[in-house]
C-alpha cells in the first residue's frame, strides 16, 4: 500500500466532518477495532475494556474528518498504555501466562494469519511499540507514513520497529499444515488420548514437544513448561486419569482448529498445536484458567 493512503482513506482528524459522537458510525468500526486491539493485547477482556474507552472518547469528540483513523489511533494508543500495566501483572502471573482464544470466523482470510494462536504467543516477545508497528502494518495494511501519525512517531522509526519485529517474529517456528491436515493430526491426537493409546501418543511427539498450561491460579496446572517426549507423555497420562469423562470437541479458534474438552458440560480446557514438517507434535498449549474460556 503506497504512503499516505490506507484502509481508512487517510489519518487526519479535525475539520470541519460532522461524524464525532456518531453512535452508528462507531458501531460501524467496532469489529475491526476490537480485532485490532485483540492482536495488540492478547486478551478479549482487555481489548473489549480498550474499545469501550475508546467509544467514552468518541462520544464527546466533534468536527473528526476521518473517523477510521480517528478512532484507530486513539485505540493504539490506548492498547500501548494498557501493555505497560499488562506486562507487570503478567510477570506476577501464576505460571505460564497465555493468549486467550477467540472465535475469528468472521474475520477475512488475509486478517487470520495474523490471529493465529502461535503468531499471538510470538508477538509476546516483542516491544509495545514494536508490536503496535508490526500490527497496524501486516494485520491492516498501513502505511508507515499512517503508522507514524498514529504513533507520533517518525516514519524512520517505525520502519526500523517494523524490521525488528518482523526479524524476531520470524525466529520462531513458522510452519503450518494445512487446516485438513491440522485437523487430521488433532484427530489421531485425540482418538489416541480417549483410548489411552500411549503407544500412538508417543508416536505422535516430537523428542522435544513443549507444552504450556495455563491455570492461573484459579485450577491445577503446571507451574512450568513441561518439555520432552517422556516428560510430556506423563503430564498427559496425569491429565488423562484426572479428566476420564472429559468430551472433547473440535472447535475453530483463531483461525485454526483447536481442541476444546468439556467438563460436566462446562468447557474446561482449549489446547492449540504445533506441529513440524512431519507431523510430529511440537507444542502444545493449553488454556485452563476458567477467566479465560468465559467469553467462548
Amino acid at each position: 500500500m503506497a504512503d499516505g493512503s490506507g484502509p481508512d482513506g487517510g489519518s487526519g482528524s479535525g475539520g470541519s466532518g460532522s461524524d464525532g459522537g456518531s453512535v452508528e458510525v462507531f458501531e460501524e468500526q467496532r469489529p475491526r477495532l476490537t480485532g485490532l486491539a485483540y492482536r495488540m493485547l492478547g486478551s478479549v477482556q482487555e481489548a473489549e475494556d480498550v474499545v469501550q474507552e475508546a467509544y467514552l472518547r468518541w462520544s464527546k469528540a466533534t468536527g473528526v474528518e476521518v473517523p477510521a483513523a480517528w478512532l484507530t489511533r486513539v485505540v493504539t494508543n490506548l492498547c500501548l498504555n494498557e501493555l505497560g500495566s499488562a506486562r507487570v501483572r503478567r510477570e506476577a502471573y501464576a505460571g505460564p501466562w497465555l493468549p486467550e482464544p477467540m472465535v475469528t470466523d468472521a474475520d477475512p482470510a488475509e486478517l487470520r494469519e495474523s490471529v493465529s494462536y502461535a503468531m499471538l504467543t510470538l508477538m509476546e516477545r516483542l516491544t509495545p511499540a514494536e508490536r503496535a508497528v508490526f500490527v497496524l502494518k501486516e494485520a491492516f495494511g498501513y502505511s508507515h507514513r499512517e503508522i507514524a501519525g498514529f504513533l507520533g512517531e517518525s516514519e524512520a522509526n517505525t520502519r526500523q520497529l517494523h524490521s525488528r519485529a518482523r526479524r524476531d517474529l520470524t525466529a520462531g517456528p513458522r510452519f503450518r499444515p494445512s487446516e485438513p491436515e491440522q485437523r487430521r493430526l488433532i484427530d489421531r491426537f485425540m482418538t489416541a488420548a480417549l483410548e489411552g493409546d500411549l503407544d500412538g501418543l508417543t508416536s505422535l511427539l516430537s523428542e522435544q514437544v513443549t507444552v504450556w498450561s495455563d491455570g492461573g491460579g484459579k485450577v491445577t496446572a503446571a507451574r512450568n513448561p513441561v518439555t520432552g517426549r517422556a516428560k510430556v507423555l506423563r503430564l498427559l497420562t496425569g491429565l488423562m486419569l484426572k479428566h476420564a469423562d472429559a468430551e472433547p470437541r473440535m472447535l475453530s479458534l483463531n483461525g485454526e482448529p483447536a481442541l476444546a474438552f468439556f467438563w460436566d458440560g462446562l468447557l474446561g480446557a482449549v489446547t492449540f498445536f504445533e506441529f513440524d514438517t512431519t507431523g510430529n507434535l511440537t507444542a502444545a498449549r493449553l488454556i485452563l484458567n476458567p477467566d479465560k474460556l468465559s467469553h467462548l
